[in-house]
């Protein structure tokens, strides 16, 4: 049975899997630690004894990519995600990828302020998180814990990209990270065609029984 470690992005935990994590039977959800100031800290909290398939959303992908090419590993899977790139800081990573235009076009398009899906003085986390995930799964707001702000400027010291099977996971109606964006990161910086997840950026939330069947194929 395939074993699957599952790292959630940033300003979430662990319980982010929490609708997947009863779907797929040998899952294991990872608590990023939220005083780690570089990346090696981080690994330590995927490290596991025997190949497994690496899941990571968002953020999550940073950890994820950069665990695939340090541990044995069966597979890496980035859902909704930061596609990384060799050297790039996650800092660095919004100006480098052209994301705010992609997703203020992308907002425009779908008759939204731009400014609630950007990062910055309007971002509305409900417009841009939450649009599409049920009330009863979220019976408290999100506890923001990981990372924290110097991991944002920390070396990101991955050479290369791992050499595992990988698969980029896009969630069709993402404002954080609109599918054209990721469908054009995965193709340059992972070499991979996305697959399309019905849901926003919090697919596991909002979907979790489409998140857990593409995992298990």
């Amino acid at each position: 049975m395939t074993r699957f470690v599952l790292v959630h992005g940033s300003g979430g935990g662990a319980a982010y899997w929490s609708q997947v994590l009863p779907l797929l039977p040998d899952a294991v959800a990872v608590e990023l630690p939220p005083e780690a100031t570089t990346w090696e800290e981080c690994l330590d909290a995927v490290r596991t004894d025997e190949p497994a398939v690496l899941v990571g959303q968002s953020m999550g992908a940073f950890v994820v990519a950069l665990a695939a090419a340090r541990f044995p590993t069966a597979g890496a899977v980035l859902l909704a995600p930061m596609v990384p790139a060799p050297g790039e800081t996650a800092g660095s990573w919004w100006e480098r990828t052209g994301h705010a235009a992609a997703a203020a076009e992308a907002a425009l398009r779908q008759g939204l302020d731009p400014a609630a899906v950007v990062p910055g003085p309007g971002f509305d986390v409900d417009v841009t998180f939450l649009h599409d995930v049920p009330p009863e799964v979220l019976v408290e707001p999100p506890d923001p814990s990981w990372p924290a702000a110097a991991l944002f400027d920390a070396p990101y010291p991955l050479e290369a990209w791992p050499d595992v099977p990988t698969r980029v996971l896009a969630a069709r109606d993402d404002r954080l990270f609109p599918l054209p964006f990721v469908a054009r990161l995965a193709r340059e910086r992972a070499g991979v065609e996305a697959e399309v997840l019905p849901g926003g950026h919090l697919v596991a939330l909002s979907h979790p029984a489409a998140v857990a069947t593409a995992l298990r194929a």
